[in-house]
């Protein structure tokens, strides 16, 4: 079976439906994010991806996608296949320094304008709701009402959503089924995500024949390191639980010998006795005979 599609959130497909875009960019963001009417973005600016670190011995850290609109606001906006704490703290770290670096010698803070972190993850890392989107800003902790302006950030579990999730937002449910269900398995796309005039380009630029055969090599190998990455996740969740399992089994075994040790002693049996038939240190069992 030949391909004819390849996956819109690969790096290097993804990087090459929003990387050059202007208006495309403009309608995820808008569909996305949680913004009002008025907050709408009409127009942006590409911004290099490149953020440089100032911590000793950091690395550079890449986005997927960097913009500015007209009113000065920044919108950075990652593709992530795996959940991670390290991650969570590379958004928030590339947010931060995305914020600061507004500042200009002798200007105001009151210039400096909020940044929109998007990111969109190929995993599931809350457990405990249903709910696939999850917008944080600065709140208060007693009146969500009261907010510290200036970053936002949204995080979208893909794997979580269904069309049927949001009824009243069309755009973002398209582009979240086309970030979904289009693959290398995909043969037709839906009437309605081509008709859309940004996602009908977009889907465009999927098609197979678009590409170099240097791409679609790097394209493969993007998926292998996905692949390894997730079995060396599983091997150390597997060994993690073994582990549990196993310091489980050894507190238990613990825990009745003590019991053990401690009719034994309340018998009359002397402490070496004990510790020999009990293996438990003779040290412990002493401590167990002065309590």
């Amino acid at each position: 079976m030949v391909m004819k599609y390849l996956d819109p959130k690969a790096d290097l497909t993804f990087k090459k439906i929003f990387g050059n875009h202007p208006k495309r960019l403009i309608s995820l963001l808008n569909a996305l994010l949680p913004l009002s009417d008025e907050e709408q973005i009409r127009k942006i600016k590409y911004l290099p991806t490149e953020l440089v670190p100032q911590l000793e011995g950091g690395k550079n850290t890449i986005v997927d996608v960097l913009c500015t609109d007209v009113r000065g606001r920044k919108f950075c906006v990652e593709m992530q296949m795996e959940w991670s704490d390290a991650f969570q703290q590379r958004v928030l770290f590339n947010a931060s320094k995305l914020y600061v670096s507004q500042a200009k010698k002798g200007g105001k803070y009151s210039e400096l304008q909020p940044v929109y972190s998007l990111n969109l993850v190929n995993d599931i890392f809350t457990h405990d709701t249903p709910d696939f989107i999850h917008n944080y800003r600065i709140v208060h902790d007693k009146d969500s009402n009261k907010v510290i302006e200036g970053l936002h950030f949204t995080f979208i579990e893909l794997p979580k959503f269904t069309p049927h999730s949001i009824a009243d937002k069309r755009m973002m449910v398209l582009w979240l089924r086309f970030l979904t269900e289009i693959n290398s398995n995909t043969k037709e796309i839906p009437a309605d995500l081509l008709n859309d005039p940004e996602i009908g380009k977009a889907v465009e630029d999927l098609e197979v024949s678009g590409f170099t055969d240097a791409e679609l090599r790097a394209y493969d190998k993007f998926w292998d390191s996905v692949s390894v990455e997730r079995t060396l996740l599983d091997d150390r969740y597997q060994k993690g639980m073994e582990e549990g399992m196993e310091k489980g089994r050894a507190e238990g075994k613990h825990e009745a010998n003590t019991e053990t040790a401690q009719r034994l002693l309340a018998m009359g049996i002397s402490a070496e006795q004990v510790a020999k038939a009990t293996q438990l240190p003779l040290e412990i069992i002493k401590n167990l005979n002065n309590t």
